[in-house]
Order: C-alpha cells, then sequence, then structure tokens
C-alpha cells in the first residue's frame, strides 16, 4: 500500500482546517504578558506576542478591532486577550486573531461587565435614537432606590426646593447584594403598570464596584430600556459608569444631580414668569398709550369739534357737485339738439317730397307703381300725377320725344 506524500502547503493547510474546526481553539479567554507589541501605524493592526514564565505565541489584531481598545498596549502590561487560534499557511505557524483586549488584575467583575457592555451595545440597546426626551414639567415623579440612604433624602431634598409642584413617590428597592436586580426591576413594573408618575430616577449612592453591581444586571438593563417611563440612571459618583446608565434616558453622574436634572429650578421659572410679565405689561402698556394718542387727535380733529362745519362742507360739496351735474345736462341737451337739427336738415335734403316743392311730380301707373322711363307709357294710359301739395289724374292722348 503506497503512503500519499503531501506537499507542504498541503500539510499547513490540513493543520489549519483541523484547528478552525476545533471549538475549543474558536473561542478562548487567555492571560499573559505583552512582548514584541507593533501597532503598525499605516494599517491600523497590532501585532505582538503573548507569554507567561513557561511559553509564547503570537498574536494578531487586526484594525477592526484594535479600535475599540479604550487603552494603549504596552510591552510588559498584563492582558487577558479573547480569540482564536489558527495557523498561518504561508509560514507555518499558529496564532492567536484577537478581538477583545483588555488588562488584567481588574478581575472577573471588569470582564463581566465589558461583555455584557458589548453585547447589548451591539443589540442597538444604546442606541440615542431610542432614548426619550424627559418631560419639563413634571407633577409626579418616581424614586427606585434604597429608602435608608442619603441618596434619597438628598433627592427628595432638591426636588422639594427645586419644584415643590412635583409629588415624589419612592419604592424603597434593594440596591446591593442577592436580589437587588429583581427588586429594581419590580420598582419599575409597579411605576409602569399602577402607580403612573411623568419620570423615574434609579439609583444609589457611591460604593464599590461589587456594591454598585445590581445596576451592571443584564434584567435591570433591558427592564429600563423597556420603560414607558423616561428613565434617569443615577448610581454612585461621577466617575461610577454602569450598564444601567448605558441602557437609561439620561445618566446623571449622581443622584444629587438627576434630581436638579429632573425638575426646573421654581426660583427660575419665577423669575422667568415676573420678567414675562414685565414685558407683556410694557407692551400693554405701549399699546394703551398708542390707543390714546390716538383718540387724542380725533378729539382734536374738526369734524368732532364742529360738526355742523363738517355738514356744511358737506352741503357746499353737494352744491358744486349739482350745479356742475346742470352744467354737464345743459351741455348735453344743447349738443343733443344740434346734432338733431343737423340729422334732420340731411334727412329733409333726401327727402322725395323736397324734390317736389321745387316744381317737380312723379308719374303713378294703375298699380301705383311709379314710372320712371318711356317703356312705362302709352297712349290712353290713365297716370296718377303727384305733387308736392296735391295728386291729380290723368289720360295720355300722346307721346312724343324730348326736345
Amino acid at each position: 500500500m503506497s503512503q500519499q506524500v503531501l506537499s507542504v502547503a498541503q500539510l499547513n493547510e490540513y493543520i489549519k482546517m483541523l484547528m478552525d474546526g476545533n471549538p475549543l481553539l474558536s473561542d478562548l479567554l487567555i492571560r499573559g504578558e505583552i512582548s514584541n507589541f507593533t501597532n503598525h501605524y499605516k494599517t491600523g493592526h497590532f501585532y505582538f506576542s503573548l507569554k507567561d514564565e513557561n511559553a509564547l505565541i503570537r498574536a494578531v489584531m487586526f484594525r477592526s478591532f484594535a479600535g475599540r481598545v479604550n487603552f494603549v498596549p504596552e510591552n510588559g502590561m498584563k492582558v487577558i486577550v479573547h480569540g482564536r487560534v489558527s495557523a498561518f499557511p504561508r509560514d507555518g505557524q499558529y496564532q492567536i486573531y484577537v478581538d477583545e483586549l483588555m488588562p488584567d488584575g481588574v478581575g472577573s467583575l471588569y470582564l463581566a461587565y465589558e461583555q455584557l457592555r458589548r453585547k447589548l451595545e451591539a443589540e442597538g440597546l444604546f442606541d440615542p435614537a431610542r432614548k426619550r426626551p424627559l418631560p419639563s414639567y413634571p407633577t409626579r415623579i418616581g424614586i427606585i432606590t434604597s429608602p435608608t440612604g442619603a441618596a434619597v433624602r438628598d433627592m427628595i431634598q432638591i426636588l422639594g426646593r427645586r419644584f415643590p409642584a412635583a409629588r415624589v413617590i419612592l419604592y424603597p428597592a434593594l440596591v446591593q447584594g442577592a436580589g437587588a436586580p429583581e427588586s429594581l426591576i419590580k420598582g419599575l413594573s409597579v411605576f409602569a403598570e399602577h402607580i403612573p408618575v411623568d419620570l423615574i430616577i434609579i439609583g444609589r449612592g457611591g460604593g464599590s464596584a461589587e456594591d454598585l453591581w445590581a445596576f451592571n444586571n443584564e434584567n435591570l438593563a433591558r427592564a429600563i430600556a423597556a420603560s414607558p417611563v423616561p428613565v434617569i440612571s443615577a448610581v454612585g459618583h461621577e466617575t461610577d459608569v454602569t450598564i444601567c446608565d448605558f441602557a437609561a434616558d439620561l445618566r446623571a453622574p449622581t443622584p444629587s444631580a438627576a434630581a436638579e436634572l429632573a425638575v426646573p429650578d421654581a426660583a427660575e421659572l419665577r423669575q422667568t414668569l415676573s420678567q414675562s410679565e414685565k414685558r407683556l405689561f410694557a407692551a400693554m402698556s405701549g399699546k394703551l398709550t398708542n390707543a390714546k394718542n390716538q383718540v387724542s387727535i380725533l378729539e382734536s380733529a374738526a369734524v368732532l369739534r364742529s360738526p355742523h362745519r363738517y355738514l356744511e362742507d358737506r352741503a357746499m360739496l353737494v352744491a358744486f357737485l349739482e350745479q356742475r351735474l346742470t352744467r354737464a345736462a345743459d351741455l348735453a341737451t344743447e349738443r343733443a339738439r344740434s346734432d338733431f337739427a343737423s340729422l334732420a336738415a340731411k334727412l329733409g335734403a333726401l327727402n322725395p317730397l323736397s324734390v317736389l316743392g321745387r316744381g317737380y311730380a312723379v308719374l303713378f301707373d294703375d298699380a301705383r307703381k311709379p314710372i320712371t322711363d318711356r317703356k312705362g307709357l302709352s297712349v290712353g294710359q290713365n297716370l296718377h300725377i303727384r305733387l308736392a301739395e296735391v295728386t291729380a289724374d290723368a289720360v295720355i292722348t300722346a307721346i312724343r320725344e324730348s326736345e
């Protein structure tokens, strides 16, 4: 039986295939020390080795992942990396392809925090577009926190001082330890379903990372994001940032700051209203002054001081217009008479009777048709003669040619 002969490339590709198909090698967390670190500035990739006291492995972190690292890696730094192990067939060497890089020594809490933050961020839970604006003048504010801490006293005091019109409703909740996330979620449910409020503040005072860990709970973050009521997250001090801060509609650096952000300052509102009142009064006063001036002008007008003069002026105007109308009518009548006389003269000149008046006559036959030429004449024919003033009957006794 002959044994198959492989090329070097075939062998390396086979080894790569085995590594890529191994689930253990495709999802690894490895702790080690960075050495031979190179930041390839042209490409943005990180190249380095990861070593401990007994071994070393090469590592690469491509630009798409390296851009997410929020610290500057250095040689000798203890880190934890996440990635997969695979072979590079050309060189026959295997290495780890890193997609997450975090400093070691922060413990498992930091690692869990980062992993959850990245997961929820990828889902769009922290997208600013889905966050709602806070009400400008909330009249009912729900607070979810410990009833015994200094944070709740500070918030109630600030809310009462800034905006006394707002009613504050406290839901006493656990803020650390076992059962705290469930207690905080229950508070959100109560305000969403049973006690209507305009705004919710959820949080607590400062503490260690372990004390604040309840606010890094995935279910609590999802409940905050799903709340039908806008939520302000106020956890710890300004430097403390929790998962709930990312999920809430607004993150306040401290519980006291949350109370400041939740409501307007009544004193400032009163000042604003006072200034608006003054501007309104000034505007109304100005309008009244203008109206009074107009009335004074009207009062001084001659028509109001001596109404009969106005009537006299109008009467004079009517008389003047009447005269103009009469003259115009007379002129139009005279012009019409002249035109009529001219037309009558023209019509008289064209009247046949006028011709008869100058000594002429018109001959008619028995049918009363005018005779205009010789063809209508015959001896013995009866004629009717029309003169200017009379009509005569005659008989033709002879017809002669005109000389």
